[in-house]
């Protein structure tokens, strides 16, 4: 196991919370975006005091969001020893898909049936940021608009059940897409494909949000099947 020297990101890029973040919020946004895009790569070592000291947050914050990311199987905490950022496998990732097909789905055909006008707009607003990052191919910008967007539809569907289950699923998605995708997958056409999702969400249309869903699903597995046999989709 290897200790790791933390890089934190600028926090001007990212997409602005509705309301303010609490400690553990920023915490936990802060933490998951490190793991996600393996500044805390699988394997390492964290320790409290540390990543107290790196995002200039309480421990008690750092400590509660830490037992987030345990609950969800993005780090695991061996108490009084360590806490250890977990593996990633290709192929534990489509049993990973083979759940979020479903729940996303729901979630998409809900969003587009009970979104306020409010979640209509930022549902359109994302929508065009990936297609800006679609252009650029920047794959920073695309990951922050992609857990804005997989939030979105948690809140705006008004399941919380469905919402709970999703949370454990997101962040293991995006970190295996930013492992693999410079050497399996097209970041611009993927892009575009959330594009699509958030555009018929923003509409009003359910069956296109479905569509659209399965579309992404559909790229997403055969870029997960890709990756398992070491080709590239």
């Amino acid at each position: 196991m290897t200790r790791v020297l933390l890089k934190t990101q600028p926090a001007a890029a990212r997409p602005r919370p509705v309301r303010p973040e609490t400690l553990t919020e920023r915490a936990y946004n802060r933490l998951e975006e490190m793991i996600v895009t393996l500044n805390l790569a699988p394997g390492a070592v964290l320790s409290e005091p540390a990543l107290s000291a790196a995002l200039g947050i309480g421990r008690t914050p750092i400590r509660e969001a830490l037992q987030r990311l345990s609950h969800e199987g993005l780090v695991r905490v061996l108490p009084r020893k360590a806490i250890i950022v977990t593996d990633t496998d290709p192929r534990r990732q489509l049993l990973v898909l083979e759940v979020r097909r479903e729940l996303e789905r729901l979630l998409a055909r809900a969003s587009a049936e009970r979104a306020t006008e409010l979640e209509r707009r930022r549902f359109q607003a994302i929508a065009e940021g990936m297609e800006g990052a679609a252009r650029t191919s920047d794959d920073l910008a695309f990951m922050r608009l992609d857990r804005e967007l997989n939030g979105l539809l948690a809140h705006a569907a008004h399941n919380e059940y469905a919402s709970r289950s999703m949370h454990f699923l997101n962040g293991h998605s995006r970190r295996f897409w930013y492992l693999h995708y410079k050497q399996a997958a097209d970041l611009p056409k993927c892009a575009r494909l959330h594009a699509d999702e958030a555009r018929a969400v923003a509409r009003g249309s359910p069956t296109r949000a479905m569509a659209a869903c399965d579309r992404l699903i559909d790229y997403v597995e055969a870029f997960t099947r890709a990756t398992v046999q070491g080709q590239r989709w």
